[in-house]
């Protein structure tokens, strides 16, 4: 679940600038989006902030798995049957998908939808699910048995009854689309948020940063820690509102596709990367991975950091923000 209460975005115009700062919310692909852009008024803001729309509307028509005329859609009909050619953005979107499953050693894996949804979190469960009906839920998760053909340009999905889906990074790969649509149209500055998963280009109409600031889901009024970010994107993970109690455990609602069992010890990541897609991505796999290896993944890759914060509210950082953090 994206956290849309843990990003509070600066938006203040001011007097004195030619251009100005508008945002309009709608609701797309199922979610809150927010598209905000620096124009010289407001109907070219809405021209712009409509074509923005649109855009995110392809890419929901290709990558959704709940429109049965979708190509997505088309790849899991098929799977166990035959391999299906897509266009090549698809294809390349699942390549980059498998990438981030292969470096986060399966923490993240598209594959999750064809995942037995036995995990409840509106309060019915009561207790633990058993090891056997666990084990099952995942058998027909895996990465690896997603095969990519790229002189055919065709996705086949080994096993029959195997799914893709992109809950977990169409929304930042929208962001990222949405974004450079608009900097092609020659908008200056912008930031599209869906549902927390944010891109952003430019600064302010009135010459500054925008401003992310990171909650402690724990305790949702204060911000800890405020961050400028220009033409990056952030992401926040969380399971503050969906998440249950067993044995006086925490589970959150984000289920390891490994294991089948939900993730626990964070109730929040937040990752700042180049793009809202791999921020996406990283954000679940970083959370199913935990503190330590999260961190030292993280810690790894250039350009990347991140903000944790585990289920007792303690706040951890990747190296280059902690120093930036200190030096403030």
């Amino acid at each position: 679940m994206r956290l849309l209460v843990s990003l509070f975005l600066i938006l203040i115009s001011a007097k004195g600038f030619s251009q100005e700062t508008f945002m309009r919310t709608l609701k797309l692909m199922g979610s809150r989006y927010e598209i905000t852009v620096v124009a010289n008024n407001q109907p070219e803001s809405e021209k712009f902030i409509d074509m923005a729309v649109n855009e995110i509307t392809r890419i929901e028509k290709l990558i959704s798995e709940w429109d049965p005329n979708s190509q997505t859609s088309k790849i899991n009909s098929n799977a166990g049957v035959a391999p299906v050619k897509v266009d090549p953005e698809l294809f390349h979107l699942i390549e980059r998908a498998i990438q981030i499953s292969k470096i986060t050693d399966g923490a993240f894996d598209i594959s999750y939808a064809a995942m037995d949804k036995i995990w409840k979190f509106d309060g019915s469960l009561q207790q633990m699910p058993d090891e056997e009906t666990i084990r099952q839920s995942v058998l027909k998760v895996g990465y690896k048995n997603i095969i990519l053909n790229k002189e055919d340009g065709t996705v086949f999905l080994k096993l029959p009854g195997m799914k893709i889906g992109f809950g977990a990074i169409g929304k930042g790969y929208s962001a990222d689309k949405a974004k450079d649509f608009l900097m092609k149209e020659g908008v200056v500055a912008g930031m599209v948020n869906a549902s927390g998963d944010l891109n952003c280009w430019g600064k302010k109409s009135d010459g500054k940063p925008w401003l992310v600031g990171i909650t402690n889901p724990l305790n949702k009024n204060k911000v800890f820690s405020w961050f400028p970010i220009e033409n990056s994107a952030v992401v926040t993970s969380g399971d503050y509102e969906k998440y249950v109690v067993l044995n006086g455990k925490r589970y959150a609602h984000i289920i390891d596709p490994r294991t089948g069992y939900p993730a626990h010890g964070l109730t929040s990541v937040s990752i700042f990367a180049p793009n809202a897609e791999l921020a996406d991505a990283l954000a679940t796999g970083v959370f199913v991975m935990g503190i330590e290896a999260g961190l030292n993944l993280v810690n790894q890759l250039k350009g990347i950091e991140c903000v944790l914060v585990d289920d007792q509210g303690k706040i951890y950082y990747s190296e280059n923000i902690e120093r930036k953090t200190k030096e403030q």
